[in-house]
């Protein structure tokens, strides 16, 4: 059965030319020109991955990206002509699983597709459930539990929590978190790390018998 791939662009020319690449490929291609039907047409739809632009009229990409992953972790690429540093962190913090520059070479926007259709499939075909004490992390239905309570936390943030509860004590790099987790080479951007280890300590109540712990000048640890 086809994948259906919802394109999110105002510009008529983009959305025509990503038909013509997504088709040449054998997706099934769900354009929406307009940001403000974007939901609708994802609720209706169903669609396996979701390119998605940032410069749009009356709804922005962040905005529609934010709308989303209240919803589904359901792979998102974000297309646009913004590529300062700020603009990509700030779309893979929110939960974007890649990000790529316009104007895009096909090859390469296949090879990502695929690849986040890999990982995606990874964590929802493996199922597991991770325990430490007073903590719970169902990474199949994307749940988390501390002291009997439930957490809610993105994609990313679940993701990077159970990488580094399931291995206890290692040290990780910001960059082996990155590449685990995000999967594609994140060079000098390392600040999202920092980023969502924060909002983890924030979400997850103290205990005297885990921690997510900094290494100084090497990364994090889930410490025992």
């Amino acid at each position: 059965m086809k994948k259906k791939i919802m394109v999110v662009d105002d510009d008529p020319y983009i959305l025509n030319l990503m038909k013509i690449y997504l088709e040449h490929e054998s997706y099934v291609v769900l354009p929406v020109s307009d940001s403000t039907k974007a939901m609708e047409t994802f609720k209706s739809e169903m669609p396996e991955a979701v390119l998605l632009d940032i410069m749009m009229p009356v709804v922005n990409g962040f905005d529609l990206l934010r709308a989303l992953r209240r919803i589904s972790n359901v792979p998102v690429i974000m297309l646009s002509a913004k590529g300062e540093t700020f603009d990509k962190v700030t779309g893979l913090e929110l939960g974007a699983d890649d990000y790529l520059v316009k104007p895009v070479d096909p090859t390469e926007l296949m090879a990502r597709i695929r690849a986040v259709f890999r990982r995606y499939n990874a964590r929802t075909e493996d199922s597991r459930v991770l325990e430490q004490p007073g903590l719970q992390i169902d990474l199949d239905r994307f749940t988390v539990t501390c002291q009997g309570e439930a957490v809610v936390m993105p994609p990313k943030e679940l993701e990077l929590l159970y990488l580094l509860a399931s291995h206890p004590n290692q040290v990780f790099t910001r960059e082996q978190l990155l590449d685990k987790v995000w999967g594609f080479d994140y060079a000098g951007e390392s600040r999202t790390v920092d980023v969502h280890i924060k909002r983890l300590r924030e979400k997850l109540p103290g205990n005297d018998i885990w921690e997510i712990k900094t290494v100084w000048g090497v990364g994090y640890k889930f410490s025992v």
